[in-house]
């Protein structure tokens, strides 16, 4: 008797455990814009003065080796300079960008990766 009690419990228990997984919905989910031509100015230029101007500004401090305040300076770095590498990091790895901060979440590092594919448009 108390082993059917026993497997009766955890048979509810893990109803309750698969049911809660099911009752999620696409309204949880965080709400990325699509974007068709990702430009300097439309998408690229805030991610970077909202992340990377601290240090990479237009006289360069905690020993960042360019500024990032221009157009040129970012297309510059992307092609030439391992910008793409840095952000894509994971977060604590040696090089990671920004420099002792936050990995910038992957909607942004997609955003940048698709405007060197778009030809980095200004």
């Amino acid at each position: 008797m108390k082993n059917k009690l026993l497997i009766f419990t955890f048979l509810l228990i893990g109803i309750f455990i698969f049911n809660g997984c099911a009752n999620d919905s696409s309204d949880d989910l965080l709400d990325i814009e699509v974007v068709d031509e990702v430009t300097y100015t439309e998408n690229i230029k805030s991610i970077i003065d909202n992340n990377c101007i601290v240090c990479h500004a237009a006289v360069p401090i905690n020993y960042a080796p360019m500024p990032l305040t221009t157009y040129e300076n970012i297309k510059e770095a992307v092609q030439n300079r391992g910008l793409l590498d840095r952000i894509s990091r994971a977060q604590g790895v040696e090089g990671m960008m920004p420099y002792g901060g936050t990995r910038l979440p992957q909607g942004l590092i997609d955003l940048v990766y698709q405007w060197n594919a778009d030809g980095l448009q200004e």
